[in-house]
């Protein structure tokens, strides 16, 4: 078993998620813990009570930390870095804690092709993990979609990242199936995966792509009252309708970002299938990329990059 080096953690709003890790950033132990939310006031208790038997056992142990760790809501701010921004500018802005034993990796802000200002906070780590995954991605311009709560998709030129913007699709979602008519699932059976009615929310959308998502959403109603969905179904319907919508959209937006190379997925296997579902439909190969080994990587990268400073 490899040497332990040191802590990764991806700390966001509702959960944290500790690894511990070779020099490598090979994963040899992990934990799990409260979010940024539920932390507030004693995020260094926190750390400590779930890593100290690792600490004990290997000695100092230092953190790095990425997500909402480094918020407003966080332990302590970590101010965005401007893009576009290289892997080693992330590491040099990381905020340095507890006497230097813990790093919080900052977010990254834009302003995007609407002329408005935009934030990640988290995605920049997945981002930086995925070029060290996928080494093709250091070279050349590339589209990247991080799927989620709120969506990114950011450009990539060299390994660097040049720009983004976001899509609160994942939000949306849940905001309409939960406190609108439109589903009225609350407390049932849940089919919203890659099931013949997300398909089927696909095609609806894309047959009419000149459509506005608004006149689209009222028939996840309708279709139930017609006896052509039932709710589970409803609610799998309308997520194939906002992820073509954002798939569609960003697809236009991006298309002097977009070559002959596959668009690139990061997040988890069952919303990067979704999301390639979509893409397919719109003619576009992509590649996936887990987003949970991403953030690892990332992490890993951040740090060898913090220990190579420290000795240069």
């Amino acid at each position: 078993m490899s040497a332990a080096s040191f802590i990764a953690g991806d700390w966001g709003t509702s959960n944290l998620r500790l690894f511990l890790c070779s020099a490598k950033g090979v994963a040899l132990d992990s934990t799990n813990g409260p979010g940024a939310a539920e932390s507030h006031g004693r995020f260094a208790n926190v750390l400590s009570s779930l890593t100290t038997a690792w600490q004990e056992r290997y000695g100092p142990l230092q953190a790095v930390l990425c997500g909402m760790v480094g918020s407003t809501i966080g332990w302590v701010e970590a101010s965005y870095l401007p893009c576009p921004a290289k892997p080693d500018q992330l590491a040099e802005a990381c905020k340095s804690l507890e006497d230097g034993s813990v790093h919080i990796v900052p977010g990254l802000s834009c302003r995007n092709r609407f002329n408005a200002p935009d934030v990640m906070r988290g995605e920049e780590t997945q981002i930086l993990g995925a070029l060290e995954l996928t080494q093709a991605l250091t070279q050349g311009r590339h589209l990247l979609c991080l799927p989620g709560t709120h969506t990114k998709w950011a450009v990539v030129n060299d390994g660097v990242i040049h720009e983004f913007f976001s899509a609160p699709t994942g939000e949306v979602f849940a905001v309409l199936n939960e406190h609108s008519v439109l589903v009225r699932n609350h407390g049932g059976t849940h089919d919203r995966g890659d099931s013949a009615a997300f398909r089927e929310g696909l095609a609806g959308f894309n047959g009419f792509p000149q459509s506005q998502l608004l006149h689209r959403l009222f028939e996840c109603r309708a279709r139930q009252l017609a006896g052509e969905l039932t709710a589970p179904r409803a609610e799998a319907y309308l997520s194939g309708l906002l992820i073509a919508s954002d798939t569609y959209g960003a697809l236009r937006l991006m298309a002097g970002s977009i070559t002959a190379k596959p668009i690139t997925l990061i997040g988890s296997p069952e919303l990067t299938q979704r999301y390639a579902s979509a893409l397919s439909l719109n003619g576009c190969a992509s590649h996936q990329v887990d987003g949970s080994t991403a953030a690892l990587a990332g992490l890993a990268q951040i740090h060898r990059r913090i220990a190579e400073g420290s000795h240069s």
